[in-house]
């Protein structure tokens, strides 16, 4: 089955990120994933295949924070919050940032810039 022109520039974006991107044990990456509903997040270290935390706005212990629609700036914001907060409690503090295949805007660097100010390093 032949793949369509958005999903090959979609899959082009993304090889092109993760080459210059690997996380260690000593910084694994923070991997960001958005739909139009909702935007999950999650903390992979690559040198053993591991995952070692993740948060999402699907996730139960999240609803009470996150009012109304759960793919907007505010939930990215709580997202970030929450990534940063199971992060630094598992004793991680730095990381590498994977935006995957979006650009630095909006609803990624709202979550980018929440993580930061909880204590997350990258």
């Amino acid at each position: 089955m032949k793949q369509s022109k958005i999903k090959k520039a979609q899959m082009r974006r993304k090889y092109h990120v993760r080459k210059k991107i690997y996380g260690t044990s000593e910084r694994p990456r923070l991997s960001v994933f958005r739909s139009s509903r909702h935007i999950y997040v999650q903390i992979v270290d690559d040198s053993a295949g591991v995952t070692l935390a993740s948060a999402s706005t699907r996730a139960t212990g999240l609803r009470g924070e996150i009012s109304g629609a759960n793919g907007n700036i505010p939930a990215a914001e709580a997202i970030g919050t929450a990534i940063a907060k199971e992060a630094i409690s598992v004793g991680i503090n730095c990381v590498v940032f994977d935006r995957n295949r979006y650009k630095y805007h909006g609803r990624i660097k709202a979550l980018a810039d929440a993580a930061r100010k909880s204590g997350l390093v990258f």
